[in-house]
């Protein structure tokens, strides 16, 4: 076979010297190196193993002389049972183990104290939680003519929220109650009152189909579908047209408001918390009433 002429520059892992490699994996510049480097990696592993039974013969030998021993200290008792001396803190705290205070820096647990806690206190496996049983469904038609949705967008909106189905007689019914709530939390605010259609944005804006679903998508237009027709939200068309001004937000995010008073989180969090300042939660973001906020750390007035 045939060998590569390319040879590649390297330095040696145990001389130092620099030589021509045919391989990137080459590690060595001779078989003598390379023999050297192996019997160090050996000589090595056999330190650490032997200091690995070392250190655990020396855990024994102090765990062994922590068993005869009747008072312990929190430290030997962490040791004893595998924890850490403020786990120890803590149960002593909690009054699941008993201890005695001789002094301000001195204090004991009795071996049978120990003993005692593990007898009281078996382990008892934890049963799950039972589920509700699901009773109520929804057959594929009934979605269907309820919330004007396709067939497809049914099972994949299944699929991707792993709503619960069942089959019977060939056909497939989804609970009711999940079908419920995914749709609950897409109903459009309550609020918005005015809509425009594609058609109507088509003919008052000029504007293509690709470059409606484009602008609503880039300024998170607010959106609702009845059948196979989607309208969109007129007030926030209007407003990211330029043809309205936008109304004030009534909440700081946490970003503006710590922008807004040069606060870092915790001082901003400590603040709402202590001065009872409303807030609420949208999703996985809080918000902080604007008005209560300004009042809070607007100055003081000198009359």
């Amino acid at each position: 076979m045939a060998t590569s002429n390319f040879r590649i520059k390297k330095i040696c892992e145990w001389c130092g010297k620099e030589f021509k490699a045919q391989k990137v994996s080459t590690r060595f510049c001779s078989h003598r190196c390379a023999n050297f480097a192996y019997k160090r990696a050996i000589r090595k592993k056999r330190v650490q193993t032997t200091e690995t039974q070392t250190q655990v013969q020396k855990t024994e030998r102090i765990i062994e002389d922590i068993k005869e021993k009747e008072y312990l200290s929190f430290s030997e008792t962490g040791r004893l049972l595998g924890l850490s001396r403020q786990a120890i803190y803590t149960m002593v705290k909690a009054g699941h183990l008993k201890a005695s205070k001789i002094s301000s820096r001195l204090s004991f647990i009795r071996r049978t104290d120990i003993d005692a806690m593990l007898q009281n206190k078996p382990y008892q496996y934890r049963m799950p939680k039972d589920t509700i049983p699901i009773t109520d469904f929804y057959t594929t038609n009934e979605i269907k003519e309820k919330f004007g949705v396709k067939d497809s967008w049914i099972f994949h909106i299944a699929k991707e929220h792993n709503i619960p189905r069942t089959f019977n007689r060939g056909k497939t019914y989804w609970s009711k109650k999940h079908i419920d709530d995914y749709f609950a939390k897409k109903a459009p605010d309550p609020e918005i009152k005015e809509w425009y259609s594609t058609q109507d944005m088509q003919e008052k804006f000029g504007m293509t189909l690709t470059a409606i679903y484009s602008f609503v998508s880039k300024n998170a237009i607010p959106k609702k579908k009845v059948g196979i027709m989607v309208y969109y939200s007129k007030k926030h068309v209007d407003i990211a047209k330029g043809l309205i001004a936008p109304e004030e937000p009534k909440y700081y995010t946490i970003a503006e408001a710590m922008e807004r008073f040069n606060l870092t989180r915790d001082q901003l969090y400590h603040y709402v918390k202590y001065h009872n300042i409303p807030r609420i939660k949208v999703g996985k973001y809080t918000k902080i009433l604007r008005v209560e906020l300004d009042k809070f750390f607007e100055p003081p007035k000198i009359e």
